[in-house]
Parts: C-alpha cells; structure tokens; sequence
C-alpha cells in the first residue's frame, strides 16, 4: 500500500506546484519525480540518471512530430491557408449550416495546429462570421473549438495521444483512425447540439483581439490549402490501410512501414508544406525558414512539459511500482478503458492540463496495457477523452475562453466546461464502443 501512498502524495504536490504555486509543469515533473524517486526506496546515486533516461526516451520520440508539426501549422496560419480553409467551408455550407461550418473547419485547422495556436487563429475567423452574419457568439465558437479539443485529446499528431502512442507500442495510424471515428458523435453532441442550448449567453470581443482577413488575391487556393493541412492524416490513413492489405513480408509492406512513422510524416509534410505555402507563394526559402524558427518558440514550452512527465514515468518504471500499480488496478471491478478514463479525468480535474494529465496517467496506466487484454489503441483514446474533461479555472483553455470571449466566470462553466465534459464522456462512450466491435 505504501508505494500507492506515494504516488499519490506525489501527484497531489504536482497539483499544488502547478495549480496552486504556479510552478513551471517541467520543474514540477522533475521536483516531483525526484522525491517519489527517494519516497520509493532507490537509490540516491540512481535518481538523476533515471530522470534524465525518462526525459530523454520521451523527447527522443517526439521532438520531431512536435516541432514539425509547429512548423507546419505556422506556416498554415501565415500562408493564409486557414483563413480560406474557414472562407471555404462557410461558403459551401451557407448562413443556415454556419454552425456545421465552423465545426468543420475547427477540425481542419485543428488537426496541424497545437491547441494554443488553432485557438488563436480561429477567434479572428469567429468574430468574423458572428459580425457578417450576426449569429450569436457561441453558437459559431463552440462548434470550431470543441473541433479543436477533439484534436487536440484524440488525434495524433498532436503531443499527448503521439506520446501515448509511443508509451503504450499502439499503431500510430489505427489510433487516427479509431480516434477519428469517435470524433463524429463527440462534435456533433458538443458542438452544434450544444451550442443551441447555450446560445443567449452573451460574448463579445474585447478590444484588439479581432483581426482583418486577407484580402482574396492574398490567398492560397483552396485545394492546396485543405490537403496541405490534412496531409499527416492522410499519409497515416492511407499507410494504416495499405499496410493492413499488403503482405507483411513484401517490400510493399517495408515501404508502408518507413512512410507511416511518425517523423517520416511530419517531415514529408512539412516539406510538402515549404512548397506549396512558401515557395510556390514567391516567399523565399530564408523567409520560410524564419516562419519555422519561429514556430519553435511556440511548442518550447509544451516540449519540456512532456519530458518532465517522461521523469515521472521512468521513476515509476525503474522502481517497480509501476508494474504493482498496474497489478492493483487490474484487481478492481471496472473495464480497463473506463479505468484509464476515470484516472485521467481525475488528474485533469486536479492538474489542469489536459497534455499533464494524459502523460501523467500513462505512467499509471501502462503496466494495464502490456499485461494484455485490452486494445492498446483504445487505450490512448481512452485517456485522450479522460484528459478532456471537466475543464475549470486551473485550465489554460478555460481562461482563453473566458478573456477572449469576454464571458463572465459562471457562463465559461455553463458552457467552456460542459462542452469539454460532454466531448470527454461521448468520446470514452464511442470508444466502449469500439471494444466491444474490433
């Protein structure tokens, strides 16, 4: 019981350094593993070296597909691709489907973007709809950024489902794929369901936090737009098919395999991305160069949250109490993925972040995954969903709800909250599902 004890005093100080002290989640994470290193009984000469192994296996894995995949999304916002990504889809839906419109586009966008980033971009885009069609705010905002959340919780290649990929040997493409089937009902429920019900909650801009869109001539076309920011799904859709068809000792199959990988992705469309959104726009390599080292500072942060979650999980692993966790876990009455939901939504509730709260439940969780009887992938999205919910005032998503659209406290949590809530319990409900059919 006592190893119990001490994972969870250690994720209750990681509450009060991030939520309540403000400490940095990376610091935190090292702070944290650390002490329940030494809680743990390992050996002091052992702590730094298996914080540093954690925070190197983790970054080893991704720093690629994040800092691609920041590039990428950079480059789509400056490029102009997003805005005729949103110009596109509401003028093929019109002012009577403008709710399904933004969903869509929320979707598209979110699926490059990282969170932060996509949220940003789409305010601009909302307003913009609001005051030309003059709909209410919500109506238009929440269907775009419960797209946004989905993104963000379920689908690779963002960092908290690609990590969990990684941690729990899942198949990068099966994932998507799994996560994009749940991703229907979790919109459509949270977005333009729900939006009706909160539609006379009053939000308005505050001032400067509205942008004027490019001029027509200024943008992309909308083809190149829509495939540029869908390439690393549809590269990853269209190897997890082909490889689930072709021999799996072909050279067809090899191939397949090299594709698929996660870097081989991000760069491919990066550089697909450099073509066709920079230098085919008459920007010049240099100048492109410069959006992507931008774009670096942007994810700096959310890279050294993960690694610090990656200490969290090597202590746990290196000291064994992971592998008893997972043990005493599987002893309870309750299926494995309604576990892993239940464990995450917790810590989200506790911590904030959704990324903390998925990468601090799969070094909990991961012992359950390799004891076998349960689908690694919907694993991942099981947690996924866990991390979206019950978002409150120590989440950095409620309070750019909150100032961005200018709502009162009571209303983000009439609305902010629920909409996350709803998208984490369809999306852990579509993936009882999925179990029970693949």
């Amino acid at each position: 019981m006592l190893p119990l004890v001490v994972i969870a005093v250690a994720i209750a100080a990681l509450v009060v350094l991030v939520a309540w002290a403000k400490v940095h989640p990376f610091l935190a994470f090292v702070l944290v593993s650390a002490g329940a290193a030494v809680a743990l009984g390992m050996p002091l000469a052992d702590v730094p070296g298996a914080v540093r192994k954690g925070i190197g296996d983790i970054l080893g894995s991704l720093a690629i597909v994040i800092v691609c995949g920041a590039m990428l999304g950079k480059l789509v916002v400056e490029s102009g691709a997003a805005q005729r990504i949103a110009d596109t889809l509401v003028g093929a839906c019109g002012e009577k489907r403008m709710a399904w419109a933004m969903m869509l586009t929320g979707f598209i966008v979110g699926i490059p973007l990282f969170y932060g980033v996509g949220f940003v971009l789409l305010v601009p885009i909302i307003f913009a709809v609001v005051e030309r069609y003059r709909l209410p705010p919500l109506v238009v905002a929440l269907p775009a950024l419960a797209a946004l959340s989905v993104a963000h919780g379920l689908l690779p290649p963002h960092p908290a489902p690609t990590a969990l990929v990684s941690t729990f040997g899942a198949s990068l493409g099966l994932t998507l794929l799994y996560g994009l089937i749940i991703a229907v009902p979790a919109l459509v429920l949270a977005g333009p369901v729900f939006a009706r019900a909160v539609a006379a909650i009053p939000a308005r801009p505050l001032t400067g936090l509205t942008s004027t869109s490019r001029p027509e001539h200024e943008l992309p076309g909308a083809g190149v737009s829509i495939l540029t920011a869908l390439l690393p799904a549809v590269l990853l859709l269209v190897t997890a098919i082909g490889g689930a068809v072709v021999p799996a000792d072909s050279a067809a199959a090899s191939i397949m395999k090299f594709v698929a990988d996660p870097d081989v992705v991000m760069l491919t469309a990066l550089l697909f991305a450099t073509a066709t959104l920079g230098l085919a726009r008459g920007r010049s390599l240099p100048a492109v160069m410069n959006t992507f080292a931008a774009a670096i500072g942007d994810v700096a942060s959310i890279l050294l949250v993960i690694g610090g979650s990656g200490a969290f999980k090597q202590v746990l692993v290196a000291s064994g109490v992971n592998s008893r966790i997972g043990e005493a876990l599987q002893g309870l009455p309750l299926d494995p993925l309604v576990l892993g939901w239940l464990v995450t939504a917790v810590i989200r509730a506790c911590v904030g972040s959704a990324t903390v709260a998925g990468l601090t439940a799969a070094g909990i969780l991961a012992p359950v995954v390799t004891a076998g009887g349960v689908d690694a992938n919907l694993m991942v999205l099981a947690i996924g969903a866990g991390s979206l919910a019950l978002s409150h005032v120590n989440d950095a998503g409620f309070w750019l709800f909150k100032e961005y659209f200018n709502v009162s406290l009571a209303d983000t949590l009439k609305s902010w909250t629920v909409m996350e809530t709803i998208v984490s319990v369809v999306g852990l409900a579509g993936v009882l599902v999925l179990a029970r059919i693949i």
